[in-house]
């Protein structure tokens, strides 16, 4: 599976992270929603390498990272961005967002 990825650049870097099978779906569970938008998240694909050695990357700029779906968290928890206690789940779709 591939992550898409998209890097935000305004005061801060917010580096966005997907994955691709997620990339254009609304998800939604009782007032909670993820609006998962090409715009936002798809800049590019690439496999968890690239994205394990992008996120290692931006955690070295103290970027904020907006991180979605279970490939994407798995590869975060595995850099050091997030921890378990961070993840929240919609519609049993992971999530994440950190501020380093």
């Amino acid at each position: 599976m591939t992550i898409a990825i998209k890097i935000h650049k305004s005061y801060r870097i917010v580096a966005a992270f997907c994955d691709s099978n997620l990339v254009g779906k609304k998800i939604e569970e009782g007032k909670k929603q993820l609006d998962l938008r090409e715009s936002f998240y798809k800049e590019k694909e690439v496999s968890y390498e690239e994205a394990i050695s992008i996120m290692i990357k931006q955690a070295r700029e103290d970027a904020t990272f907006n991180l979605v779906g279970e490939e994407s968290i798995k590869a975060a928890l595995e850099v050091g961005i997030i921890g378990k206690e961070s993840i929240g789940y919609i519609n049993k779709i992971p999530f994440a967002l950190a501020l380093l």
